[in-house]
């Protein structure tokens, strides 16, 4: 007997990363399933570019990522007043749009866009047109919520992707350009070269609130490209986001609060320093996938479990944090990241892979400080920080 349209198995809601790829999973790995994914907006996926380095991921997830890949680049650079440097890690990309098509072609009809969730519970999902739609399993992938029981600086950015007039001569991503007026907190210019006249260009502070001024960050976008000389012919696309950096909190409490199947940015889970979530999202993927039993129970304690180890297994990077929202003055932070970049490459791989060994994070903290002692010394404890700032 066929099952109404209202009826399935797997309920995702959110066609962002952490969605789409447990839907991705589950159509690949157990295809008997009935996966319905919502997505509120136009397309799955909306407006984004979404990055990691190779070294973030095991060997078993790139395997089943490589297809999503818009772009690999065997090296990168990074650019500070009194340092720069080339390092020999390649570097990911995911455009949302083709990611959009990979979603969309496993799911076929089940993928459904424009349908905002109201409401939902352990086995229903009401649509904001009122309809109802049940599942054993419902998943919440909506992107971070709001509360008070963590404690969050923000990095905010807004990019055009461009094509150019003449050739850039980038050979690589910029993952960092610090050379620039450090404004609304440490400011840094991110650019990946797509071909040789196309670049996403993207302007990015970590800043104490969440506020985007949009116009604003145009201006200085704007203002950067004429700096380097680069004129555009085409702008393609913007895209713009505000991402949680993790300074400290409570993340039994964070899990009262959220009753629900939680995943991605929802769960806590990406890298505190770098707010990147691929790594995490596609791990819980196969995780969800595998679970032998699949309820919105099992995957509510899955998802948790996973989000208090990386939590409790973080807690040395939201130290770092700390050091660098509340000890450093907003227009020197660049100084903390400056000197990392020092490093060995092999140390500032397992750094970014969120795998800092004890000797590594000894060798971070060795020798001058680029923050004041007396104020790194104060943000050490967690509990330095206390509140959330939105302005």
């Amino acid at each position: 007997m066929d099952r109404p349209e209202t009826d399935f198995d797997v309920i995702i809601a959110g066609g962002g990363l952490a969605g789409g790829l447990i839907a991705l999973r589950l159509a690949a790995r157990r295809p008997e399933l009935r996966v319905l994914i919502l997505e509120a907006g136009p397309v799955l996926g909306g407006v984004h570019t979404w990055c990691c380095f190779e070294t973030d991921l095991p060997p078993d997830i790139r395997h089943w990522i490589a297809p999503l890949l818009s772009h690999r680049w065997p090296q990168y650079e990074v650019r500070f007043p009194a340092h720069a440097r080339s390092l020999t890690t390649p570097y990911l990309s995911i455009a949302s749009g083709h990611f959009a098509v990979e979603v969309a072609e496993a799911l076929g009809a089940r993928a459904w866009t424009g349908s905002p969730v109201a409401d939902l519970d352990h086995g229903r999902v009401v649509l904001a047109d009122q309809r109802v739609l049940t599942a054993r399993t419902v998943i919440d992938a909506r992107g971070p919520a709001a509360g008070d029981a963590l404690v969050m600086g923000w990095q905010k950015f807004l990019g055009h992707e461009v094509e150019l007039s003449e050739p850039h001569g980038l050979t690589g991503p910029i993952v960092m350009d610090a050379t620039v007026d450090q404004l609304d907190g440490y400011r840094f210019l991110y650019v990946l070269p797509f071909s040789d006249t196309r670049l996403l260009i993207e302007d990015t502070r970590y800043s104490d609130g969440e506020s985007l001024d949009r116009d604003q960050i145009r201006e200085d976008l704007t203002a950067y490209i004429r700096q380097q000389g680069w004129s555009i012919r085409d702008l393609l696309r913007e895209e713009h986001g505000v991402l949680p950096i993790a300074l400290g909190g409570d993340i039994d409490r964070w899990w009262r609060e959220t009753p629900t199947a939680a995943v991605g940015l929802r769960a806590a889970l990406f890298h505190p320093v770098t707010g990147y979530s691929l790594p995490d999202a596609a791990r819980l993927a196969d995780e969800v996938a595998a679970l032998s039993e699949l309820t919105t129970e099992s995957v509510r304690t899955l998802v948790e479990a996973r989000s208090k180890a990386a939590w409790n297994e973080r807690r040395y990077f939201r130290m770092l944090n700390r050091m660098l929202f509340r000890a450093s003055a907003p227009e020197k932070r660049y100084r903390v990241m400056e000197r990392f970049y020092r490093l060995p490459q092999p140390l500032i791989e397992r750094f970014y892979a969120a795998r800092a060994s004890l000797a590594d994070k000894a060798r971070i903290l060795i020798g001058k400080p680029p923050v004041p002692i007396g104020a790194a010394l104060a943000s050490l404890p967690e509990s330095s920080v206390t509140k959330r700032t939105t302005a």
